[in-house]
């Protein structure tokens, strides 16, 4: 049974399913005479028997668990298997137990695993006279020649010390190993470490591992504080726009990276201010806090300084009191009109509206003073509407309206009535004229003013005397313009009884009193157009009647 088990075990490793170490740590394992060692092996615990599982040292085996366990002579009260995974421990440690070890695994349905390792046994001694002793490592301890450092300008030495013999030391910063750079030096066996301009990095904490071929010890962690910045200083501004009204409270706060922590200052306009500390409030502001606002950090170990860029705050009065302001309250057609925008505050913009929409200037209409005058050369009727100034600033805006109301006219006098009317009959007469504001009339007969202000000339039951030259002139008191007259002629006719004596009688003095109108009114229509006294009479008579018609209106 054993050979046979011998024999598979043979065969498996010169199969060569597993190479090197394989299931098994790598060697060499160090311990002392009478000691205990374990070998670990690498596989999964499992709950499944392993078909076979097979540990030997050299030619020797060890055990050998198939159905049965099968123990060496040698080593029997002296090890322990672990059947889950495999692993091996052995104890009361001899010389003759160094060398080879191997195990061969063969778990239920699976591919065989296989491992070797090396196991080295130191005899122990008890006179440190014997060179072949080696004494654990212990009093592990590590030194500074400074703990306070500045980055880019420091350098430090740190050194190990620790009893024991056949040591070796490795350096760890955190849970890194500490390798060798130009920046990094080991001295004295390793003992020694320099680090050369140290950075923030390089503060640790340091330790130091020692160990020998039968122990190991480590030091406590040594750190260092090492002094940096200030840098990437940073101004932020709350709330983060540049303009504030008058009566805002603003907040500016100043970070930096910096060991230790950086001290602060304040300038507006490059003049220090006397607030300390990393936040500046600025409480009510008014106008005169305008301007750029910077901070300084500076580093008291490091002695250095660094200075942000400038926040520009501008301190803004709000939009009021807006208003429109016309150069006269009764403009009239044809003459230069402007309107004057103002406003309390601190005025940035101002844009004109008309009737709700933007306005766009005519060829008639100027914009100037940086949009405070809109000026109209020649204003005329289509101008009219309602005009609207907006006046902002990024912290505020208002508005004002103004309705201007072109007065122009009159012109185009007309008159409506009937060329014929029946004796006894009402006459109504009307007249118009485009003018703003509405025209004021007045009625003449045959050249003699019968009526004012009035639009409408009504008489009940006209009589012949009646027929003749009606004339209505319009004159407007804002435009203090008098237009040209309309004339009409009436005949007040008996279409009933035929006309008598009288009837013909009456006719031929109309149409007298007709061509002598005619004449006045002609007279009066070219002195209203030349505006000068007549130098060619019609009749005497005529130039009277438009004198006397004249003061009468006044």
């Amino acid at each position: 049974m054993e050979m046979a088990l011998m024999y598979f075990i043979i065969l498996v490793i010169l199969s060569g399913l597993t190479e090197g170490s394989g299931v098994l740590p790598d060697g060499p394992l160090n311990a002392a005479v009478g000691e205990t060692v374990m070998f670990t092996t690498t596989l999964t615990p499992t709950e499944t028997p392993f078909l076979t599982l097979a540990w030997t040292s050299g030619a020797k085996n060890i055990i050998t668990s198939n159905t049965v366990n099968i123990t060496g002579p040698e080593y029997e009260g002296r090890i322990t298997l672990f059947p889950s995974t495999g692993s091996l421990e052995l104890r009361s440690l001899t010389l003759d137990d160094a060398g080879e070890y191997s195990v061969v695994i063969v778990p239920a349905g699976e591919a065989a695993e296989m491992g070797r390792t090396t196991l080295a046994v130191y005899e122990k001694v008890s006179s440190v006279s014997v060179t072949s002793f080696t004494e654990k490592v212990s009093n592990v301890s590590v030194t500074s020649s400074s703990t306070d450092l500045v980055e880019f300008s420091g350098s430090v030495s740190l050194s190990c010390s620790a009893s024991g013999s056949s040591l070796s030391f490795l350096w760890l910063n955190g849970s890194s190993e500490v390798t060798a750079s130009d920046r990094v030096q080991f001295t004295d066996g390793g003992s020694s470490l320099t680090i050369i301009t140290v950075t923030r990095f390089d503060q640790g904490p340091f330790r130091c591992s020692v160990s020998n071929p039968v122990s190991t010890g480590t030091s406590d962690p040594v750190n260092l504080i090492i002094s940096y910045g200030p840098e990437n200083i940073n101004l932020i501004l709350s709330p983060p726009q540049g303009y504030f009204a008058v009566g805002s409270d603003i907040s500016l706060s100043c970070s930096v990276g910096s060991r230790p922590p950086a001290q602060f200052k304040w300038f507006l306009n490059g003049d220090q201010l006397p607030d300390p500390g990393s936040e500046l409030r600025l409480m009510n502001v008014n106008m005169s806090q305008s301007g750029n606002y910077s901070c300084q950090a500076f580093n008291s170990e490091t002695l250095r300084s660094q200075t942000s860029q400038p926040s520009a705050i501008t301190v803004l009065e709000k939009i009021s009191a807006v208003s429109v302001t016309p150069s006269t309250n009764l403009p009239v057609e044809g003459t230069s009109v402007s309107l004057t925008c103002e406003a309390s505050g601190s005025v940035f913009t101002r844009n004109w509206m008309k009737d709700g929409s933007d306005l766009n200037p005519t060829d008639n209409m100027i914009l100037s003073d940086n949009n405070r005058v809109l000026t109209f050369d020649t204003v005329n009727r289509k101008d009219s509407g309602e005009y609207f100034c907006q006046i902002s600033n990024p912290v505020s805006s208002d508005e004002a309206k103004y309705i201007m109301m072109v007065n122009y006219g009159p012109e185009n006098v007309q008159i409506k009535v009937p060329n014929k009317i029946n004796i006894k009959g009402t006459l109504k007469l009307t007249c118009s004229a485009e003018s703003t504001p509405s025209a004021r009339f007045t009625w003449l007969f045959n050249g003699v003013e019968i009526l004012t202000n009035s639009a409408e000339y009504v008489k009940e039951e006209v009589e012949f005397s009646d027929s003749g030259n009606y004339i209505c002139q319009a004159w407007n008191n804002i435009t203090e313009r008098t237009s040209s007259s309309a004339v009409h002629g009436l005949i007040v006719t008996d279409q009933l009884s035929g006309c008598a004596a009288g009837c013909i009688a009456g006719i031929v003095i109309a149409c007298c009193v007709l061509i002598a109108a005619a004449v006045g009114g002609g007279y009066y229509i070219y002195k209203e157009k030349f505006n000068k006294s007549s130098q060619k009479q019609n009749t005497e008579q005529g130039e009277n009647m438009y004198v006397n018609m004249r003061m009468t209106r006044k």
